[in-house]
């Protein structure tokens, strides 16, 4: 078959993976140059540990051992199995981490918790004051600003993949769509993998979805100085994430309330070495529209002083701001949502936060019901 794939981020590609896989020929349509939203603009996570038990659990346990075994034929996709370390400071936050240690799926997770010494010995970059941390040796990352163009690399080699960015998709048609140059592209299955740009055709098509739009803001700052062996969360995360949910969660929230910026902006501290050691650091959530079109201060004087702690010195000088948007099923028990357009065409969209992480299981589980 020749299946059309419109959106170049990484659930797109993802897709035009699986497709070649199954010895399709592919064509890619991407409205701007290169990937500029959500794909670009995050961590780079491969994130088991916070994820629902069950499905998506499942989902982002199978995307981990996909993204190893791409990585191993896409090289510059950057994928390392460096673990994570949610680090504790309070004794509210050290309760979550014994709670979910001792649940049935710490296994399956990956998950031991470490008092300070063994925290210290596995990220040695690690030398402020904390009591222990939530280790989860399943976590993963991969370079956001390079990701999709290392698996186009790959896809381009099989002889069966064209790249073919700039071109706004505009109309749908029985067989195919016509891009904004005019020129029609035909194809037996039509993929929408458009992230957060939910208007335009895709509204014309789908009509409004349930999949809402959030807002983040992140950061990333001049090279470290030192390696930073695994990727780091504050015990704030376990607030955001499904995984850490229970009674120890809940004194949590009680006895030890966010502060006024970090509740206000819905915050966690996540931070990740990227290559040139430099480090990306985030995050805020924004969920009422209109969002705000300021990068605001505040939350990145939080961020610092937070891993400043951790870190146990001043982080290095922020050189990068940004803030992005992705797309999340409203339904939470949703991994993503897909729909069919028409008898050819669907859409795929609305992974939330894990569209990193799970993006190649999304793919995987796209091929298996369409039959690839």
């Amino acid at each position: 078959m020749r299946i059309l794939i419109v959106g170049g981020g990484v659930l797109g590609t993802l897709h035009a993976w699986q497709a070649v896989e199954h010895g399709h020929e592919v064509l890619q349509i991407e409205r701007e140059p290169e990937a500029r939203g959500a794909s670009v603009r995050n961590f780079g996570l491969v994130w088991v540990g916070g994820r629902a038990a069950g499905l998506e659990l499942a989902t982002a346990v199978r995307a981990r051992r996909l993204w190893e075994r791409i990585g191993e034929r896409a090289p510059a996709l950057g994928f390392r199995p460096n673990g994570s370390l949610t680090v504790v400071r309070a004794d509210a936050e050290l309760a979550v981490a014994r709670e979910v240690v001792a649940g049935p799926d710490a296994a399956e997770r990956g998950f031991k918790l470490l008092d300070a010494h063994e925290t210290r010995a596995l990220n040695p970059a690690l030398r402020g004051e904390f009591a222990g941390a939530l280790y989860c040796e399943r976590d993963g990352v991969v370079e956001p600003r390079t990701a999709q163009p290392a698996l186009r690399e790959v896809l381009e080699a099989s002889g069966r993949y064209r790249w073919l960015p700039g071109r706004e998709v505009r109309n749908l048609t029985a067989n195919g769509v016509i891009d904004d140059h005019g020129e029609r592209h035909e194809g037996d299955v039509m993929m929408f993998c458009t992230g957060a740009w939910l208007g335009g055709l895709v509204r014309e098509i789908a009509g409004e979805l349930p999949v809402r739009r959030v807002r983040l803001q992140m950061a990333q700052t001049e090279p470290l100085g030192e390696a930073l062996p695994t990727s780091v969360a504050d015990g704030d995360s376990f607030r955001y994430y499904p995984a850490y949910r229970g009674a120890a969660l809940d004194a949590l929230n009680e006895r030890q309330p966010q502060g006024e910026t970090a509740t206000r902006n819905a915050m966690q501290l996540l931070m990740v070495q990227r290559r040139d050691g430099s480090l990306t650091i985030g995050d805020t959530h924004e969920y009422e529209q209109p969002f705000s079109f300021d990068v605001t201060e505040d939350p990145y004087e939080h961020l610092s002083e937070v891993a400043s702690k951790l870190l146990g010195r001043p982080l290095p000088r922020i050189r990068r701001r940004w803030a992005g948007v992705y797309a999340q099923a409203i339904d939470s028990a949703a991994i993503v949502h897909r729909e069919r357009l028409c008898h050819n065409a669907f859409l795929v969209t609305g992974p939330g936060g894990r569209g990193m992480t799970c993006s190649p299981a999304i793919a995987e589980d796209t091929a298996e019901e369409l039959g690839w």
